[in-house]
C-alpha cells in the first residue's frame, strides 16, 4: 500500500475554478464515507481550504488510486472530471509525503507561512477519523505532518514572514480607506494596524477564519460586529473580541455604517449583491468602504469593485499581490524546506524500515511452530528425559534458532530502509518460503487498537 495525493490549488488552479470544487464539511463527509467502498484507496483524509482540494489515501495501486480519487472529487464538487483533470496534481510515495509536510509548515500557501492551514490540516485529519477512514498509514503521516508544522513554527520565523490572508487582506485596503475626512492621511511609515483603530468593521460569518478576522480587527484597535445566519454563534465570537452580533438579515443595515466589511462565509452563492453595496454608498455620501472577501466561492460581487468609494480585495487580487511581493522572507523559507527535507527523509526511512517488520515477525512465528514440532517430536522419541534435561534441549534449540535467525533479520531490517529496500524483504520471504498470507495477517492492523487510537486523537 502506497501514500498517494489528488488535489489541485491556487498553484494549479485559478480562482474560479477553485469556487467550482469548494467542499463544506458534509460534502467532505459524504466523499470519506465512499471511501469505505472503494477497490483501490483503504483510507482516506481530505484537504478542503479555500485554495486547495486534496485527497490523501493509502492506494493499492497507482493508476487505479488516481482513477478512483479523480472521480470521487467529480462526483462530490459536481464538476465533470475531464475540466478538472487539467487543474490535478498528482504526488505519490516520498513526493506525497513532501508536498504535505509543505503544506502543513506553510510553504505551499497563498500567502506564505500563514498559519491557519495547520489547523485546517488538524481538522481535515480528525474528520477522517470520525470518518473511520484513517488507518495505521496515514494516521503515521498526519500525525508527523501536524509535528512538522508546530517545528516549522518553533524554530523559525516563518510565521511572521508570511502573514495571513486576513492580515494581507487588511493591509491592502485600509491605508486606502483611511484617506478620509475622519481619518488622517496614511504616510509611507503609517502600519495598518495603527489606522484601523477606531474604525468600525462588520464581519459576516462565524467560522475560523471570520472569528480570526474579528480577533485581528479587535486587537488593532477597531469597533467589531458579527453577522452570522445562527445568532449564538456569532454572539460567542462577538463577545470574545468585544464586539456584538447581529442576524444575517441586518447585515444590509450595517454596511452602510461601518468602515470594513469582511465575509468569509462558506455559502453556496453571492450574499453580499451589487445593489445593497450600491445603495449602501449612496448613503455613505462618499465615504470610502472597504471590502475583503475571503470566501470560495465568492461571498460579494466582484462587480462592485466598479461602484465609487468601494475598495475590494479578494483571493484572485491576493494572489496577485503575492506574487508581485515575492512571498515571505527567503533565510525563514529556506530553513523551514531544510526542515521538511530533514523530516521527509526521516519519515520515508523508518517506513521502508516499517515495511519489512511483518516479514520479520512471520518468520520468527515459523521458526517457533518449527521448534515446538522438533521438540514434541524428541520429546515422543525419549519419553524418560527428566524435566530438567527436558528443559536444557528446549533452550538449546531455541537458541540455535535466535543465533541463526539473528543476523539476517537484524540485516534486513538496516537494508530495508534503503530506497530499494524492498527488494531485500521479498528476498527474505523467498528463503524462508513464507507463506504470504502470514505476512499479511501479521501486517493487518488491529481495528480494535485502531479504533482506541481514533478515540484518543479525537
Amino acid at each position: 500500500m502506497s501514500v498517494l495525493v489528488v488535489g489541485l490549488s491556487h498553484r494549479s488552479a485559478p480562482v474560479d475554478a477553485l469556487e467550482d470544487v469548494a467542499l463544506d464539511g458534509e460534502a467532505v463527509t459524504k466523499i470519506l464515507d465512499d471511501v469505505h467502498g472503494a477497490a483501490h484507496l483503504s483510507e482516506a483524509v481530505i484537504v478542503a481550504t479555500c485554495n486547495r482540494l486534496e485527497l490523501y489515501a493509502d492506494a493499492a495501486t497507482f493508476h487505479g488510486g488516481i482513477d478512483e480519487a479523480g472521480a470521487l472529487l467529480s462526483r462530490h464538487t459536481g464538476v465533470p472530471l475531464e475540466r478538472l483533470t487539467p487543474y490535478f496534481y498528482v504526488h505519490y510515495e516520498e513526493r506525497a509525503v513532501s508536498h504535505l509536510f509543505h503544506v502543513a509548515s506553510g510553504l505551499d500557501s497563498m500567502v506564505v507561512g500563514e498559519t491557519q492551514i495547520l489547523g485546517q490540516v488538524r481538522e481535515a485529519f480528525r474528520l477522517a477519523q470520525t470518518s473511520g477512514v484513517t488507518g495505521r498509514v496515514l494516521t503515521e503521516l498526519f500525525q508527523t505532518a501536524l509535528r512538522v508544522g508546530k517545528r516549522a513554527h518553533a524554530e523559525t520565523d516563518i510565521g511572521t514572514a508570511g502573514r495571513s490572508l486576513v492580515t494581507v487582506g487588511l493591509a491592502s485596503i485600509v491605508p486606502s480607506i483611511a484617506r478620509s475626512e475622519s481619518q488622517p492621511v496614511a504616510s509611507s511609515g503609517t502600519s495598518w494596524r495603527e489606522l484601523v483603530s477606531g474604525l468600525r468593521a462588520l464581519v459576516v460569518g462565524a467560522g475560523s477564519m471570520s472569528a480570526l478576522a474579528a480577533t485581528t480587527l479587535a486587537e488593532a484597535g477597531a469597533e467589531v460586529v458579527i453577522a452570522n445566519r445562527t445568532l449564538d454563534h456569532g454572539s460567542r465570537i462577538a463577545s470574545s473580541v468585544g464586539g456584538h452580533a447581529v442576524p444575517m438579515s441586518e447585515v444590509a443595515d450595517h454596511v452602510g455604517e461601518v468602515d470594513l466589511l469582511v465575509s468569509c462565509t462558506g455559502a453556496a452563492g453571492v450574499i453580499i449583491p451589487y445593489d445593497l453595496v450600491e445603495a449602501a454608498m449612496e448613503y455613505r455620501r462618499g465615504r470610502p468602504l472597504g471590502i475583503l472577501d475571503l470566501a470560495l466561492p465568492h461571498d460579494v460581487d466582484a462587480s462592485v469593485s466598479d461602484v465609487p468609494g468601494v475598495v475590494l480585495t479578494d483571493l484572485s487580487r491576493l494572489a496577485q499581490k503575492q506574487d508581485a511581493d515575492g512571498g515571505a522572507v527567503a533565510d525563514d523559507v529556506e530553513a523551514v524546506r531544510a526542515i521538511v527535507v530533514e523530516e521527509v527523509s526521516g519519515f520515508t526511512t523508518a517506513r521502508r524500515a516499517a515495511r519489512v517488520a511483518p516479514t520479520v515477525v512471520a518468520l520468527r512465528e515459523m521458526a517457533d511452530e518449527v521448534v515446538e514440532a522438533e521438540l514434541a517430536r524428541i520429546e515422543g522419541r525419549l519419553p524418560d528425559l527428566d524435566d530438567h534435561a527436558r528443559n536444557e534441549v528446549r533452550a538449546t534449540v531455541r537458541r540455535v534458532v535466535d543465533k541463526l535467525l539473528h543476523s539476517p533479520t537484524v540485516r534486513v531490517k538496516e537494508l530495508a530502509s534503503q530506497p530499494d529496500g524492498a527488494s531485500y524483504e521479498s528476498a527474505l520471504r523467498e528463503l524462508f518460503a513464507l507463506d504470504p498470507r502470514s505476512v499479511e495477517a501479521v501486517a493487518k492492523p488491529d481495528t480494535t487498537t485502531e479504533s482506541a487510537k481514533r478515540g484518543e486523537n479525537s
